[in-house]
């Protein structure tokens, strides 16, 4: 409460160093590198990777259907694999018409090349050089994709994989945020009657989970903890765990954001002294807080035991976000910025003031005038009147 400026300022400048590193965040898929080194998948998949220029095991499949007769197509299906197999990623590419590499035919058809062909359809396999759940094996799915066809085609395999996973998971997150921060907005507004409040309250949110992030980014994908927590690091981190760990430690940060601002506005109506209220509501729900968050840490932070790499992500990233949240931002950050927004924090325009008094949420109901002159009646001593 002295210091609110100084406080403020230097937590907000190490959540934005902690964050810094999110910014060159890199969306994978789990291989077989999640598994510990002696797992023997792991170490056959690791032999193909280091020993071979190609991946025979995780081609792209590029199907045509509904063409006819493939062997009338010949000539079309020929261009068309020579196209393919100058895309940046491919090593090779196998079809009804032969086997080509950089856009030459090095081998023609035979007897193995009739797998290819149905009675109307057929295939090609695009077979890559590069890591399939990697930066390289998206460009070399969308160059595929990309690639003129004769025909209509459809690709499959672990690297298009990749890219339709990302895009089904991201497409919408600005719709998903977006619902999440009006909900959050309306519901913390109908509980404390504030603008300031609820905007604070996901403008800090966003701080700690950037931070939080930007931690995993720098031990997982980055691979500056991999000696000491046992894992591969690939370049990446697995699309679903960020989205997963966003919503539980949102949820719980709002939960403590809800334990610490109801104290404080139930001073605050109370006393009408922000910095008063500020402090004695910190002071009632602290030990709660950081209570409740290092019990769930211990649980959470038992998860980086595990062998498998993305289980340990998911671990440590809660366990940080959650210790993050209540030592830093309930216990310096949120005391320090209401402090400096004073009487600021529980202003709202009248129209929202008047919607608040009539649908508000409230743990404790004021009653009624008339209510109360009939309680004092009740409770006046006989012998008084």
């Amino acid at each position: 409460m002295r210091r609110p400026v100084p406080i403020a300022v230097a937590v907000i400048a190490l959540l934005i160093v902690l964050g810094l590193p999110f910014l060159r965040i890199q969306f994978g898929l789990p291989d077989d590198r999640v598994l510990p080194a002696s797992a023997s998948s792991r170490q056959v998949q690791d032999d193909i990777r280091t020993r071979f220029a190609s991946n025979e095991a995780l081609t792209l499949q590029v199907v045509a259907t509904r063409i006819g007769d493939p062997a009338t197509r010949a000539e079309e299906i020929d261009r068309y694999a020579a196209a393919l197999s100058r895309a940046p990623g491919a090593a090779r590419v196998d079809a009804l018409t032969g086997s080509y590499i950089k856009g030459q035919l090095v081998a023609g058809p035979g007897p193995l090349t009739a797998r290819f062909a149905a009675r109307d359809a057929t295939w090609l396999s695009v077979v890559p050089s590069v890591e399939p759940y990697s930066d390289a094996g998206e460009r070399l799915a969308k160059a595929v994709r990309a690639t003129p066809a004769p025909f209509r085609v459809l690709v499959t395999g672990n690297a298009a994989e990749l890219v339709d996973s990302k895009h089904s998971l991201f497409s919408r997150l600005p719709l998903a945020a977006g619902l999440i921060a009006l909900a959050t907005f309306v519901l913390l507004f109908l509980m404390f009657g504030s603008i300031l409040v609820p905007v604070k309250a996901l403008v800090l949110n966003v701080l700690s989970l950037s931070a939080t992030f930007g931690a995993l980014v720098w031990i997982f994908q980055d691979g500056h903890l991999s000696g000491f927590l046992d894992f591969t690091p690939t370049g990446t981190l697995p699309a679903t765990v960020p989205l997963l760990l966003f919503c539980l430690a949102f949820g719980l940060s709002m939960d403590y954001e809800v334990f610490l601002l109801s104290r404080i506005k139930e001073e605050h109506d109370r006393t009408h002294d922000n910095t008063h209220s500020v402090a004695v509501g910190l002071e009632r729900t602290g030990r709660i807080v950081t209570a409740a968050a290092v019990l769930i840490s211990v649980v959470f932070i038992a998860f980086a035991t595990s062998g498998v790499s993305f289980i340990k992500i998911f671990g440590l990233g809660l366990t940080i976000a959650v210790l993050m949240d209540a030592f830093v931002i309930r216990a310096t950050l949120v005391p320090a910025f209401m402090r400096i927004a004073g009487e600021a924090n529980w202003w709202a325009p009248n129209w929202m003031r008047r919607i608040h008094e009539r649908i508000g949420i409230s743990e404790t109901e004021e009653p009624a005038p008339e209510a109360a002159v009939a309680e004092d009646q009740v409770r006046e001593p006989v012998g008084s009147r």
